[in-house]
């Protein structure tokens, strides 16, 4: 269906755009940019989803180590994430996640820091005993991809006393999570899904990725040298990532192509010949920017990207009316 293949390209072209952002910052800014990044944008996106995503997954009453590795479990799994889980008892419970790693696609794990890697903890899962309340339950890693190891894995554990801050993520590389049986893991109701819906969930995952990047670069790097930095990962997206999203969505025009990817985002978008009108920005209402234009810039930047890979000798030009976006290819 021409849904589903929307949400594929847009979930692929966003996944990709958060990979490329943090290999950018690596190469231009160095590591510790990068795992400031990282760390701010998974704190700033456990503030927004942890506890409202552990009461509509049903996990709120659970005790808190295993409700934590739950709920990593079911949400990765909806947004297309390879995810396994155990529960060794009320107080211990695993999650891992296999390689591929989602957010280091491909060749790209070869650049992740163990650094950068290890500020998605610090940023999330160290979090979580903060927001439940409980300053007992911290996080404990085992093994990380980026180093070798075969997925990134670890337990949330219910300690006898208070935990200080530096205990709220540690490391035991000698600890090895007990084997996965899906047989025996619990399932959601969401296992009866049809194929469109998971696709639309996996695709509304990446956009969230989207929706909290653009504000954390602003903030971390200012409005200007932020959103500069998110246009030029994002152009050579664009490039690199036109001709398996153009051929997933099975438009005939690039004007189509970029109605269709819009459109699969849940955006008011027509078409007319090599013109496209899209009324609002669906994608990031409701967040505050400090600068919303450089911040649409930049995002636009992966379609100019797109448009050079398909057409070297045309251009996207786009003029903002109020809350409409017109494109037009020349």
């Amino acid at each position: 269906m021409q849904e589903v293949a929307g949400y594929k390209a847009v979930a692929k072209i966003y996944n990709a755009l958060m990979t490329g952002l943090v290999l950018t910052l690596v190469s231009r800014k160095g590591h510790d940019a990068a795992r400031q990044f990282i760390f701010a944008h998974f704190r700033r996106q456990h503030l927004e989803k942890f506890i409202p995503g552990l009461k509509k997954l049903g996990l709120d009453a659970l005790p808190n180590a295993v409700a934590c590795a739950q709920y990593h479990y079911f949400s990765n799994a909806l947004g297309g994430v390879k995810t396994e889980y155990v529960a060794e008892s009320p107080r211990k419970a695993w999650v891992r996640y296999p390689p591929p790693r989602w957010i280091w696609q491909g060749t790209a794990i070869c650049a992740i820091p163990r650094e950068v890697n290890e500020a998605m903890l610090h940023g999330w899962h160290g979090h979580n005993g903060i927001s439940l309340k409980n300053p007992r339950l911290g996080f404990v890693c085992t093994g990380q991809t980026v180093e070798g190891d075969p997925g990134l894995e670890g337990y949330y554990f219910e300690y006898d006393r208070d935990i200080a801050p530096e205990e709220r993520v540690r490391f035991a590389p000698n600890e090895h999570m007990p084997n996965f049986d899906p047989g025996k893991a619990p399932k959601l109701d969401t296992a009866d899904w049809p194929d469109e819906r998971l696709r639309k969930v996996e695709r509304s995952y990446a956009m969230e990725y989207v929706r909290s990047l653009l504000p954390t670069m602003q903030e971390l790097f200012g409005a200007e040298e932020g959103s500069a930095l998110v246009a030029r990962t994002a152009r050579l997206i664009g490039l690199q990532f036109f001709e398996e999203t153009f051929a997933v969505t099975g438009t005939p025009s690039f004007s189509g192509y970029l109605e269709a990817m819009q459109r699969a985002q849940g955006e008011s978008v027509s078409r007319n010949g090599d013109a496209v009108l899209q009324n609002g920005w669906r994608l990031m209402d409701g967040v505050a920017l400090a600068d919303r234009a450089a911040a649409f810039k930049a995002w636009n930047a992966l379609w100019e990207g797109a448009l050079a890979a398909h057409d070297r000798h045309r251009t996207l030009v786009t003029e903002l009316s109020g809350n409409q976006i017109n494109w037009r290819v020349t």
